[in-house]
């Protein structure tokens, strides 16, 4: 296993210590060995990966490199790759090959990265704990008996255990931010629209957004870097340049306006992780910042309102899958209604068909009203919320989850103490604006982030914020290897 970051393996490519080939079949070789404790890659792709990584050193030696040119990485298993099975971690898509490739794979693989394979997840994206995988919970690095984070789990207990320097994740609720955090990442959520969706299968269309997952805040503005701008084949892509998210990287803190919402601190919030986050808080207010109390009063139904919303965007996102068209089909249907049944039951999971019908029912005649209607009119104080303390602040701080990591199977049979994990990374989404977490500490040796929110395109401050208190802590450069050998 390797903990390097993206940038030394740049670095390291364009110095010729080793060749894309060679740094590729060490990664391969790695993941291979060491995956085994973790379930984070559903698919290895070594034969396409050789392939791309031959031509990145084609390419190094035609002195043609980007920064990403021969550097491996990893996709979340929701993004279409060409002639490369794409599961969304589902019985329903358990051999699906799509037939061309996501806009942010493309992106990724016109700078000359290389794709090693495909990440766990929770099935169709759906979970905040990566145990409803189709293909078996993922492991966090950090202890074996404690989940990674979902929906993105397999991404980020992928670059936590050192088995691949970045990896791709998406975000509806919290799903980049909170496993980034119990694995002691840097993961960021764009502003909705800022990367494109196109070739990424949706669970909530107005919610989901794709980011990258690193060890650095620096990896991430790289990789954003390659992800985000504009795509004619996303209708809800932003008609906006990208900015280098890297430019602004070193800029001083000095004058920066913090906010601290109260409703962050309340009384959900384990004690320890509360102590992590002022205490990082105090770091930042060191770097210059100055630190004011706000409120976000209605962030307390962020909860309810996105278990509407959401759950109602997949009813209709999921009606593709019905055995007909591609994906699992159930055998020796009856008839038609028998087809679209039983294939459905057999090939989504129980998280998958509770938020069907919960959607379905949402969205149906008598209760699109009294549910769907209100939900998003909640969504909409939400982001009035968001728009007042952010024309008093530049960012709003606080944790990304009420506590660390929390034991696999602990939430299983109880969905709602699990959608709580989620209070305070959907109100961003819900908002829209862009949010991310930094390493800010340890409690009983499992990670704690720090959430950092910004206004609509402002992910160079994020990132800027992050990297500077990265500068003058270490939380994100300590790595779980002697507890992985321990519990292997």
């Amino acid at each position: 296993m390797t903990n390097k970051t993206l940038i030394q393996i740049s670095n390291e490519l364009s110095a010729g210590q080793y060749s894309s080939r060679e740094i590729t079949q060490d990664i391969i070789a790695g993941i291979k060995t060491h995956d085994h404790q973790f379930n984070s890659f559903i698919t290895v792709s070594e034969e396409l990966a050789l392939e791309q990584a031959d031509a990145a050193d084609a390419r190094r030696a035609a002195g043609h490199a980007d920064l990403l040119t021969g550097v491996p990485f990893a996709h979340k298993d929701l993004f279409c790759t060409q002639g490369l099975r794409t599961t969304c971690a589902s019985k329903m898509l358990e051999d699906f090959i799509p037939p061309y490739e996501s806009t942010v794979g493309q992106r990724l693989l016109a700078t000359g990265a290389v794709c090693v394979g495909k990440t766990n997840m929770d099935e169709f994206a759906m979970g905040s704990s990566n145990e409803n995988s189709y293909f078996g919970a993922v492991k966090n690095p950090w202890d074996l008996n404690a989940v990674p984070g979902g929906s993105s789990g397999g991404s980020a207990a992928a670059v936590a255990a050192g088995l691949v320097p970045a990896a791709t994740g998406t975000d509806t609720g919290g799903s980049i931010r909170q496993p980034a955090s119990f694995c002691n990442l840097t993961g960021i959520k764009p502003t909705y629209g800022r990367v494109s969706r196109f070739g990424i299968v949706a669970y909530a269309s107005s919610l989901d957004q794709a980011g990258p997952m690193c060890t650095t805040a620096e990896d991430a503005a790289v990789m954003l870097n390659a992800m985000a701008g504009f795509d004619p084949q996303d209708s809800t892509s932003v008609q906006q340049d990208a900015p280098d998210f890297t430019a602004d990287l070193n800029q001083p803190l000095a004058g920066l306006k913090v906010g601290l919402p109260k409703e962050f601190f309340g009384s959900g919030l384990d004690p320890q992780v509360a102590d992590c986050i002022m205490a990082a808080v105090k770091q930042i207010e060191a770097l210059g910042a100055q630190i004011v109390d706000i409120s976000l009063p209605n962030l307390e139904l962020s909860i309810p309102a996105y278990y509407v919303i959401a759950p109602s965007e997949a009813s209709s996102n999921l009606s593709r899958f019905d055995g007909v068209r591609y994906g699992y089909r159930c055998d020796q249907p009856e008839d038609l209604m028998d087809l679209y049944c039983r294939t459905r039951a057999e090939g989504f999971g129980k998280e998958v068909k509770r938020r069907i019908m919960v959607g379905t029912y949402a969205l149906s005649e008598g209760y699109y009203d009294a549910y769907y209607v209100k939900a998003q009119r909640i969504r909409r104080l939400i982001k009035d919320d968001f728009a007042r303390a952010l024309a008093q602040v530049d960012v709003i701080m606080g944790p990304v989850a009420p506590t660390p990591a929390f034991d696999l199977g602990s939430n299983t049979k109880d969905p709602v103490a699990m959608y709580l994990e989620d209070i305070y990374t959907l109100s961003a989404n819900m908002a829209g604006i862009p949010a991310m977490s930094t390493p800010a500490g340890f409690v009983n040796g499992r990670p704690v982030g720090l959430h950092i929110m910004g206004n609509y395109f402002a992910e160079a401050k994020l990132l800027n914020i992050a990297h500077q208190y990265q500068q003058v802590t270490d939380w994100h450069l300590q790595t779980p290897t002697s507890n992985t050998e321990k519990g292997a």
